[in-house]
């Protein structure tokens, strides 16, 4: 199945995901993002890149006027492309579907979605949509990017797509739009916003978001939970998280969870999984000894290397694995 699929995707030309350099078509100055690279034949006429951008991602349909309810607010570097197709051998469909299915591949979760042929109704994709997308994610360098705005008697369909990858150095995410300007053009405008990962301490889990996570996915992340180097020692650092973490728990004195200590690959799996039990371990004790969690509401246990969430060989995927969940039971 894989040998097809990726067949298929020689065949009909896609090079997605690997970054190379201008080519002599593409406007001065622009170069190819990492993440995702051109449909063969398409120019680069338009770039922008802002760091500590606002960006709002839109993951739904318009609901009224001028308006769409579903956003997700992020911020952070924003590199945003227009690419230009001509000729009339390929269509803004075609280069949809097989973007669509490059993003997937290489493991982004696909959040919205659409493909409005005539470009009409309130749909993702729509004419509508593009408008509200544009306005709260104002362009700001003028270019051939104008074209998406701006319709023509012979523009056709358009479609878009918005997906969500988490990477160990964050979130990234990408807003996909695709319009048949005309019968021999193309336009696909495909912005890239990578989410700076909060600095340590800044940012950590209140009672709220403990709830949220637990129930959607039945674990949280406790992030803001410090410890002394290779001890299970917590750190002052950590006590605005216990407080968050008892406030959860007095909430809810039916519940039970399981305190689960994470560690990277380095050293031997003996070693790493006394220190994630370890590790557990203290964050029960200074629950229950420190603000009255009840004794029977938590049970620790360490799995060390075993449940990785991104790959060891970076420092910023190991400092991701070495962590503590909150685990229904």
């Amino acid at each position: 199945m894989k040998q097809t699929f990726f067949a298929l995707m020689i065949l009909v030309g896609v090079l997605v995901f690997r970054s190379g350099p201008a080519l002599a078509e593409d406007v001065p100055g622009v170069q190819e993002h990492p993440l995702v690279s051109r449909y063969p034949g398409q120019e680069i006429r338009w770039q922008e890149i802002e760091n500590h951008r606002p960006y709002r991602v839109p993951v739904g349909e318009v609901t009224g006027y001028r308006t769409i309810t579903d956003w997700i607010d992020t911020e952070g570097l924003v590199t945003r492309t227009f690419y230009r197709y001509e000729g009339s051998d390929r269509t803004y469909s075609e280069m949809y579907l097989n973007y669509l299915q490059a993003f997937e591949a290489q493991g982004f979760e696909i959040l919205a979605r659409g493909n409005s042929t005539d470009r009409k109704g309130v749909a993702i994709g729509s004419r509508r949509w593009l408008e509200v997308h544009l306005a709260e994610n104002a362009i700001n360098k003028a270019g051939e990017v104008g074209t998406m705005a701006a319709g023509t008697s012979s523009s056709g369909g358009a479609a878009a797509l918005v997906a969500r990858k988490e990477r160990a150095t964050g979130t990234v995410y990408a807003v996909l739009v695709a319009e048949q300007h005309s019968a021999t053009y193309v336009g696909v405008l495909i912005d890239i916003v990578e989410v700076q990962a909060a600095q340590t301490g800044l940012v950590s889990v209140d009672a709220e978001a403990i709830g949220a996570a637990v129930l959607e996915y039945g674990r949280v992340v406790l992030s803001g939970l410090y410890f002394e180097y290779d001890q299970a020692v917590l750190t002052p650092d950590s006590d605005p998280v216990l407080e968050e973490m008892a406030a959860y728990l007095a909430g809810r004195p039916q519940d039970r969870f399981y305190v689960v200590g994470h560690t990277d690959s380095r050293g031997t799996f003996a070693y790493n999984q006394k220190l994630s039990l370890d590790r557990a371990r203290a964050v029960v004790s200074a629950l229950k000894d420190r603000h009255g969690v009840q004794a029977d509401q938590l049970e620790p246990h360490g799995v060390g290397p075993l449940v990785p969430v991104f790959s060891n060989a970076s420092d910023a995927g190991r400092k991701k694995n070495r962590r503590v969940e909150l685990v229904e039971r």
